[in-house]
């Protein structure tokens, strides 16, 4: 059984030469000499927030996204849970879509042109800065390269809405947010009482308690989950309901894909950050260290290559073996809250009463 434990990019930069030391020193924060003296959680305090964190990243590339998106999703077709052609929005906040690859410059939606961001986090690191409290790149590299990782195992539960927050007046057209909720499968080698997951997890706040991290990094685990879109409205309720019944049908074949999971990765080659040198293979189960959402700095590689069974299920979508499974899967049979919004249902928006600020 399964247990459910701002952007930075500009719009017109090349994304050459840069990585997390010198994103930092732009921001004059000092995120490498890791001096501050080493501490627990009881004698420092967080002075300064942030948003670094390590995690997975479900990024895909596709024609329509941003050139500079990159491919380490094979697994899942993050671009069919997008609504691009806005057939069911009306419309989004300027960040537009999250994941399914991002943005053009001058797209035709108008938003702005940010890679795919698509990610779930596993540890927030927060500031970067020891001096307000955070824990340096240097610090958590080291941390990472200090423990194995182990191919984790990633099984997609839902599509919902929710939050988001205010309509176009108090009987309009509502706001919401989208969120894949997904969950790391909890598997146990012979005679463990942790799973290898939660024992990962120790490993990984041991290490970086051992390199001295910092009191702004977050101690406890997350809720998996990645973040779709902000402030989205659709049309009518009409077209919420056939938004959530399209995405939810696509996560239904990725179940029935993957009925215990999927270990994500690629076999593609990137530099980390983009265009900064040479390539390295992604290779599948490795975790990122996102200096912000848009921006991945370094990977880190599984310790073990995948089993036979485990790179069957890796390689299936890439491989066309989705397919079959789109044929015979034809209605969703698991609970995503489709119904539980009554207090905007019949809504529909009214084009002759639109204004700019309803955007």
């Amino acid at each position: 059984p399964r247990f459910l434990s701002n952007q930075l990019s500009g719009c017109c930069y090349t994304y050459q030469d840069y990585g997390a030391a010198s994103m930092c020193y732009m921001y004059g924060q000092d995120c490498e000499s890791g001096e501050t003296p080493s501490h627990d959680s009881s004698d420092g305090d967080c002075n300064q927030a942030g948003l670094s964190f390590i995690g997975v990243s479900f990024s895909v590339w596709t024609k329509s996204g941003n050139p500079y998106s990159y491919q380490l999703c094979d697994q899942f077709t993050m671009d069919n849970l997008i609504d691009r052609d806005y057939e069911y929005a009306m419309s989004l906040d300027e960040d537009g879509w999250l994941l399914g690859g991002g943005y053009k410059t001058f797209d035709h939606s108008g938003k702005m042109p940010y890679v795919d961001s698509s990610h779930t986090e596993l540890l927030r690191v927060g500031s970067l800065d020891p001096d307000y409290g955070g824990t340096s790149i240097e610090q958590v590299y080291q941390a990472m390269n200090n423990i194995g990782i182990p191919p984790l195992k990633i099984f997609p539960e839902y599509v919902k809405g929710g939050g988001g927050g205010g309509g176009d007046n108090n009987d309009g057209v509502p706001a919401t947010d989208v969120t894949m909720v997904v969950s790391i499968v909890e598997e146990y080698n012979d005679d463990d009482s942790a799973s290898i997951y939660e024992q990962f997890l120790y490993d990984l706040f041991d290490a970086m308690d051992a390199v001295g991290a910092g009191p702004c990094m977050d101690d406890n685990d997350t809720d998996p989950h990645v973040s779709m879109a902000r402030g989205l409205k659709f049309k009518s309720s009409y077209h919420s309901q056939n938004y959530f019944f399209d995405a939810n049908l696509e996560v239904a074949v990725w179940q029935a894909m993957y009925p215990n999971g999927v270990v994500i990765g690629t076999t593609k080659s990137s530099s980390f950050p983009v265009n900064s040198g040479s390539k390295q293979t992604v290779g599948y189960g490795s975790l990122f260290f996102f200096f912000d959402r848009a921006n991945i700095t370094q990977a880190f590689n599984a310790e073990r290559d995948l089993y036979s069974s485990e790179s069957y299920y890796s390689t299936l979508m890439s491989g066309g073996g989705d397919a079959s499974f789109r044929s015979s899967v034809t209605d969703v049979e698991f609970d995503y809250g489709a119904d539980t919004d009554d207090a905007y249902d019949g809504y529909e928006h009214n084009p002759y009463n639109w204004k700019a600020d309803m955007a």
